[in-house]
């Protein structure tokens, strides 16, 4: 059994957050692009649409851990799981990612999904370990207005 973190909490995150999860991003190697999709700005008005709700974990007043979840009203997504390195395998992820499931639950929306990039072999064990079933069957498509996006 992996250790809780009781001094962890967990809470919506607000845009005083953001240098610090960004920040922690960079440092879990999340794709992050800040002068693009994840600019201030961008995150600014992605805070206040009721699609999306950002979740982080912290002790001590400092961002441990953070997780992004968003939905289209049938299915919810969740992106960007990050912890800390000295804070993972202690629950921290597991927390955050039943923390959206319960959001979603709560919204009525009971299809949870994730893409994760296939050199990502630490995240695809993590979602095996929840419960998440890998396909392989699926090609993921996109059309992008602009490269920097």
């Amino acid at each position: 059994m992996k250790k809780q973190n009781p001094q962890a909490t967990f809470r919506k995150m607000t845009l005083s957050d953001y240098d610090s999860v960004i920040t922690l991003w960079n440092e879990g190697n999340i794709p992050c692009r800040p002068q693009g999709r994840d600019s201030r700005k961008n995150i600014t008005a992605q805070l206040l649409q009721p699609t999306c709700y950002f979740l982080v974990a912290e002790i001590d007043k400092k961002i441990i851990g953070a997780i992004v979840g968003t939905h289209d009203g049938r299915k919810g997504w969740i992106n960007r799981l990050v912890v800390a390195p000295t804070y993972q395998k202690k629950g921290i992820a597991k927390r955050l990612v039943e923390d959206v499931e319960h959001y979603f639950t709560s919204l009525g929306i009971d299809i949870v999904a994730c893409l994760i990039e296939d050199w990502n072999t630490t995240s695809m064990k993590v979602f095996e370990q929840l419960g998440y079933t890998k396909h392989t069957d699926i090609l993921y498509y996109s059309k992008r207005k602009s490269k920097k996006t």
